[in-house]
């Protein structure tokens, strides 16, 4: 995935280097008509369905470490989520957010942000930097992917499952709040679609 330097997140740094982030002048949303203030508020709602999930997920990995649920009981969970699928561990519903969260991301990375970036040259190292942070993720959802998969082996791992799910939770809310934060008003200013 390419040399991120600062930006690998491993176990033992657990956390993207948010000091090194671009950061833009702010300019007020609340001066926008709300229709494009609307525009720019989808992104925070795509988010926030992404944050309900991986809450879930989180949720989840307790209920069989503790005991509560067994299989049958997680699968009727699992259908309720948008990403309903016919899974019976709980490796494969955390196998179906990870491939929910790389959709989303692939989406950013070949439309959302080249048109930003088009539009204001300005937002380029922010786009690059989101871009970068995408990577992170997905090494993330690999290694959370592979303790998935050494707890299939051995039940006695779910701790690894659970440590993976906390590094996943605190990168991926990092990258969220950041991606909003830089990106709502220029996508409700510019009326970019998502």
């Amino acid at each position: 995935m390419g040399d991120n330097g600062p930006l690998r997140a491993t176990s033992a740094a657990g956390r993207l280097d948010e000091s090194t982030r671009p950061r833009l002048p702010k300019r007020d949303l609340a001066a926008l008509p709300p229709a494009q203030q609307e525009n720019g508020r989808r992104l925070v709602l795509i988010h926030d369905h992404l944050r309900r999930e991986l809450a879930q997920v989180r949720d989840a990995v307790e209920q069989v470490a503790e005991g509560r649920v067994e299989a049958a009981a997680l699968r009727s969970m699992i259908s309720e989520l948008t990403m309903r699928q016919n899974y019976w561990t709980l490796g494969a519903f955390c196998a179906s957010y990870c491939r929910l969260l790389t959709t989303h991301h692939t989406i950013e990375d070949e439309h959302m942000f080249p048109s930003l970036a088009r539009a204001q040259e300005s937002l380029a190292p922010v786009v690059k930097r989101l871009e970068q942070e995408h990577e992170i993720v997905a090494e993330v959802l690999t290694d959370l992917d592979a303790a998935l998969v050494a707890m299939i082996e051995d039940a006695d791992r779910l701790d690894g499952v659970r440590e993976q799910v906390d590094l996943l939770s605190e990168v991926l809310l990092s990258h969220l709040a950041y991606e909003e934060e830089e990106l709502v008003e220029p996508l409700a200013r510019l009326n970019l679609p998502l």
